[in-house]
């Protein structure tokens, strides 16, 4: 079978699509059949050896998937033929995936496999960051940095399904229609964003920041917070990683939250699946509807991957298997 492999710690030029023999289902284990794989920026971060995860090459990418269940034990609520979204800390981008029950959710039958692909990682990270970490309320109003990529994307549709006010964040005007289109209610410019949103809430500032990129917006974003307004940390997608002179955070009693969904959902068991059982009735009301950006055969995984390091990625990028 087709595996993505990463074969040398060099980006996207080390990643190639190999041969390997098909896996076996271990005990207690699912078999899936693979039939589109998202392209994250966990994946761009592990073929270079800059992810918190260290995996020694060669070895398969692919953080979230979708397909069709080949077998599964009994008891694990699975049956041949079930159409699934699955997530791995890596190793989903191949032909067929051997894994933990826990990791695989029923995906609806109105969602297709690209949209699937493009739905746990981003979409558990943001119900994780709103609901867990930020306890977001009906009505508080939400400012998404990077709200044009795929946790962007997937942040706005959770925060309006929670019943919150969205305003997006983005590069370009282009991205700004693109967050928009997602969900937001309003998206400004990151160039002099701080005025922006200051001029939209009234002069109040916002409730929650939710912050993947990183870099010098973090005073102004901290400067945005409404009274008791909570910060929360996803990412660094800019490179640079932000220093915070706590002086700022009795100013206007504001907190500055890590999210580091990975760590602590995959260690809980159940935890995912009552997740993902939260977001089902958004999926079903249309709140969640994941925008899928650039679809590629598995063969331009070079090429996904190239696109998502140089920020031409909008949406969820995904490749297709079958």
């Amino acid at each position: 079978m087709r595996a993505v492999q990463v074969v040398r710690l060099d980006g996207p030029s080390g990643v190639d699509v190999v041969e390997v023999p098909e896996p076996t289902a271990g005990e207690g284990q699912v078999l899936v059949e693979v039939h589109a794989v998202g392209v994250s920026f966990p994946d761009l971060l592990l073929s270079a050896g800059q992810y918190q995860l260290k995996p020694e090459p060669p070895f398969q990418l692919g953080v979230d998937f979708a397909g069709v269940v080949r077998s599964a034990p009994e008891g694990s609520g699975l049956d041949a033929g079930d159409r699934v979204a699955c997530v791995l800390p890596y190793g989903g981008g191949a032909d067929v995936v051997a894994l933990d029950p826990e990791s695989v959710f029923p995906l609806p039958d109105a969602m297709s496999f690209e949209q699937g692909a493009a739905l746990p990682m981003n979409y558990l990270t943001a119900h994780f960051a709103l609901a867990t970490r930020a306890q977001l309320q009906r009505g508080e109003t939400v400012l998404v940095h990077g709200a044009a990529g795929g946790v962007g994307t997937a942040t706005i549709q959770v925060a309006r399904g929670y019943g919150a006010r969205v305003i997006a964040v983005v590069s370009t005007p282009e991205k700004a229609e693109v967050a928009k289109a997602a969900g937001a209610n309003e998206a400004v410019l990151g160039d002099g964003f701080l005025a922006a949103v200051k001029e939209l809430t009234d002069g109040r500032g916002v409730d929650v920041v939710v912050d993947v990129v990183g870099g010098d917006l973090m005073t102004d974003s901290l400067r945005a917070l409404a009274p008791q307004g909570r910060l929360l940390v996803l990412g660094f997608a800019s490179g640079v990683i932000p220093e915070v002179k706590v002086n700022r955070l009795l100013l206007n009693n504001i907190d500055v939250r890590g999210v580091g969904w990975g760590a602590y959902a995959m260690v809980r068991p159940g935890f995912m699946r009552k997740q993902w059982d939260a977001l089902v009735p958004m999926m079903e009301s249309g709140a969640v509807n994941p925008p899928v950006g650039t679809t590629y055969p598995v063969e331009e995984v070079r090429q996904a991957l190239t696109d998502m390091a140089e920020r031409r990625a909008t949406g969820k990028s995904v490749l297709t298997l079958r």
